[in-house]
């Protein structure tokens, strides 16, 4: 873990202020993938955003970059970047001056988001002459020397997707998400089906980048080991909602949500003592139908009458924000 030289408080790189995107299921309604998610991302800072599959991880970074599939609609919230809302611009506007300009995405599975029929040196060209007025040249020259940065022999900007290995095609949309150099950058699982050395050579790539051009980082995972080496902040999400928001080091040795303690309780420590690994029962909800109060409760093992009809506000505790109508009695804050 690593920290943020804090001076004097200034306004966030990324505010994400009570957002709503759901999807259209025809003939049964609404999913409720992102239901009012709130969280700042300070300049140079690194927020891990972690939780199971299907919490709305991945919907969450396509709703702040704005590449919504046909069904998905955003009903509320604000998206304030650099103290713009960037929910508010017209599409043309947002394409010319937001996306890949100023908030970037690494997406999952590269191989999947790489045109197989451009070279890559192509691929990343055509980002900078989209976004900035240069020429076609400049525009190569600059996509070999972010090759060049993220560990690629400049001269592979000639290769296809398919000439590369799992790794640097990785490493490729990285340099891709650096093309422009934006303010923040959204990294979906950047190691996905990646093995478990080059996983680690590009979670170290992540990592001297974001040091070195002090870019902030949302990083979307479902592995914690990962959000404690590479994030300043973390955020728990459970079915659409973030129960759990602090620093990565309060979070991670005393966690004050339920569900936060069982996934935590659920990774095997390699120098800790021998113990018996937790388990979460049960299933996540249908956010088509989530259950009414907290959206935890039915799993929780400390779940009330109170829990199963109100939903709990997020509320500070020793400077971690959490959502437990319990929270005080079961910590003894």
């Amino acid at each position: 873990m690593r920290g943020v030289d804090v001076g004097v408080a200034a306004m966030p790189v990324l505010s994400v202020q009570d957002l709503k995107m759901y999807y259209l299921v025809e003939r049964r309604g609404w999913v409720r993938a992102v239901d009012g998610v709130s969280f700042d991302l300070e300049k140079g800072e690194a927020l891990g955003l972690v939780g199971e599959s299907g919490c709305g991880k991945s919907s969450l970074g396509i709703t702040i970059l704005r590449i919504l599939p046909f069904n998905a609609k955003i009903f509320g919230g604000k998206v304030v970047l650099e103290g713009k809302d960037i929910l508010q611009m017209p599409e043309d506007k947002f394409r010319k001056e937001i996306r890949w300009k100023k908030i970037s995405m690494v997406f999952q599975g590269a191989m999947n988001a790489l045109n197989p029929v451009m070279r890559v040196g192509d691929q990343i060209a055509e980002a900078i002459l989209l976004h900035e007025d240069v020429g076609r040249q400049e525009a190569l020259e600059r996509a070999r020397n972010l090759l060049k940065l993220v560990g690629i022999d400049p001269s592979r900007a000639n290769s296809y997707p398919h000439e590369f290995s799992g790794g640097m095609r990785q490493r490729a949309m990285i340099a891709m998400a650096l093309a422009c150099n934006p303010s923040v950058m959204i990294a979906d699982e950047p190691t996905t089906a990646l093995d478990v050395i080059v996983q680690a050579q590009i979670l170290k790539l992540i990592k001297d980048i974001q040091r070195r051009l002090g870019i902030s980082t949302i990083l979307v995972t479902h592995d914690l080991s990962i959000v404690a080496d590479l994030c300043d902040k973390v955020a728990v999400m459970y079915a659409g909602k973030i129960v759990e928001l602090g620093p990565a080091e309060k979070i991670y040795y005393r966690p004050l949500h339920p569900y936060t303690a069982k996934l935590l309780g659920a990774v095997p420590s390699v120098k800790g003592k021998r113990r018996r690994l937790e388990f979460i029962p049960g299933a996540p909800p249908d956010l088509l139908y989530p259950p009414p109060g907290c959206r935890f409760h039915p799993r929780c093992p400390y779940a009330e009458e109170i829990c199963k009809k109100e939903e709990p506000p997020m509320k500070e505790v020793n400077g971690v924000k959490v959502a437990c109508h319990r929270v005080e009695e079961l910590w003894n804050l």
